[in-house]
């Protein structure tokens, strides 16, 4: 770069140069000072403090600079944060990742500061979309049914994240590059997932965890005697849930990898530790995640051979299930067994608590309030009716707290994205390897879509997360539909 125009003025001045300014030496001296002080004040402590503020600047730097590292970032921060609150108690865990987003929407806004953010790349469908949602779900705040502003911002998720991310996805994630690496961090922290379930399995909880059952967990993670692992996850539902979500994308999506061995393997490996995964967690509605997912990958392929071989594998387990008891002295299988079973003791119980429901929520058509409903509602209102109803289901949670208008709502944005989506592959996309790739996100969605139904899976951490990301991949399939990266738009950072 020339001196006239300046762009890089690094090139023109020196870190070294700076220093010879009085002022910024003295600033210098005061920030040296001060940390001195707080390690020598707090010891150990503060030598810690400084450390994690030094790391903070680190990121925030980097964050600034690249502004899709915030939303690689959230990925990471979507397995952990809720396990983290079992560790430091007290901890208001859902901030973290409000926090990371927002952040991401800054350093958005900094890093193209003297010019206009290009917004075109949002501007579809799925973004308005997921703008109606967030407004339905602040006008919650208002619903006549609802009692607690508290309560309300505890499940502020269920509308916020999804129009936070939604734009940011089609923002930021626009090469296969990119793309690929937003199922690469997914695939390493699902590994991570499962080999700490693992070690619960075969090693037993540590101490943070087992206060976590103790304090009244237990009741649905240790059934007669073995525990349903849960692994750094919020619990064993989430947990065999998105291990199976991304056991799906995974097997899916390693069909689409050619020429590049390790790449495969790593792949392969996060599909089979999913599936493992899936089944150590003793989630019985998690199975419909790969039974559901794989059908809808047999009707993306267009080939009625491929769906006949489908149709005909699918069957097989479902009978190996249903009309078999091979494997039933195994524990995981022989409660996954139990999901087929209609006349199941819990599925009574789920069933009569939604004709319950039905009738106390004919007359509320926006339902109970955001964060009204279910047990986890007792901790703001303990003597509520909603609260003292298990709701299970995801659907039926937001049928509970955002009435059949919102579930209505809510279902038409998921079968929506899916559908059109789904059109995209079949019809639009002409890159093979690409229909394969987004073929996994779909089929996983739709997978999650039909487990929802018998566990609160899609609205938690870090399914619901995955989901929002995946949903703006898909529907923006068309730009990755090159084979040659320098052909996409400008990415809005560099």
């Amino acid at each position: 770069m020339t001196i006239d125009n300046n762009i890089n003025p690094f090139e023109n001045y020196s870190g070294s140069s700076s220093l010879a300014k009085p002022r910024n030496i003295v600033l210098l001296l005061i920030t040296v000072a001060v940390f001195a002080v707080i390690a020598a004040k707090m010891q150990l402590m503060g030598i810690g403090l400084l450390i994690g503020l030094f790391c903070a600047a680190i990121y925030l730097y980097i964050l600034f600079a690249n502004p899709i590292v915030g939303l690689y970032s959230a990925i990471p921060l979507c397995f952990i944060l809720i396990g983290t609150g079992r560790y430091v108690k007290d901890l208001q865990v859902g901030l973290g990742m409000d926090a990371i987003l927002i952040l991401t929407y800054l350093a958005l806004f900094m890093n193209r500061f003297k010019e206009r953010i290009n917004w075109a790349p949002a501007n579809k469908d799925i973004t308005y979309l997921s703008i109606i949602w967030f407004g339905y779900s602040v006008f919650q705040i208002i619903n006549p049914e609802a009692q607690s502003m508290a309560a309300w911002f505890s499940g502020r998720g269920v509308g916020l994240y999804m129009f936070l991310l939604v734009p940011l996805t089609l923002l930021l994630i626009n090469t296969n590059r990119k793309f690929d690496l937003f199922l690469y961090i997914w695939g390493a922290f699902s590994i991570l997932a499962s080999l700490k379930g693992i070690m619960q399995l075969q090693f037993g909880l540590d101490a943070a965890e087992q206060a976590w059952l103790d304090e009244g967990n237990y009741k649905t993670h240790v059934l007669f005697g073995k525990l349903r692992v849960f692994s750094f996850l919020s619990d064993a539902g989430q947990f065999g849930g998105t291990q199976a979500f991304a056991a799906v994308v995974a097997t899916i999506y390693s069909m689409a990898i050619k020429n590049n061995r390790r790449k495969k393997l790593f792949f392969i490996a996060v599909a089979l530790l999913g599936f493992y995964g899936m089944i150590i967690s003793g989630t019985r509605g998690a199975i419909s995640i790969p039974l559901a997912g794989f059908m809808t990958f047999f009707i993306l392929r267009k080939n009625i051979k491929v769906l006949g071989f489908g149709v005909a594998l699918l069957a097989i387990v479902f009978i190996f299930f249903r009309f078999t008891t091979i494997g039933q002295g195994n524990d995981q299988i022989r409660r996954m067994r139990t999901a087929f079973d209609p006349n199941d003791a819990s599925l009574q119980v789920r069933l009569d608590n939604q004709k319950l429901l039905s009738r106390y929520l004919a007359s509320r058509p926006f339902g109970g309030g955001i964060g009204h409903g279910g047990v986890k509602a007792q901790k703001y209102l303990p003597n509520a009716f909603l609260s003292q109803v298990a709701t299970d289901s995801w659907y039926v949670l937001v049928w509970v707290e955002q009435g059949v208008v919102g579930l209505l709502l809510h279902l038409f944005i998921l079968f929506y994205a899916v559908g059109r989506a789904s059109y995209k592959v079949m019809f639009k996309i002409r890159d093979p390897l690409l229909k394969l790739k987004i073929s996994a996100l779909i089929a996983g969605m739709a997978g999650v879509m039909v487990a929802s139904y018998g566990n609160a899976v899609l609205g938690g951490m870090p399914t619901g997360i995955l989901i929002y990301i995946s949903m703006a991949i898909m529907l923006n399939c068309e730009i990755f539909d090159t084979s040659e990266e320098n052909t996409n738009p400008k990415p809005i950072h560099h």
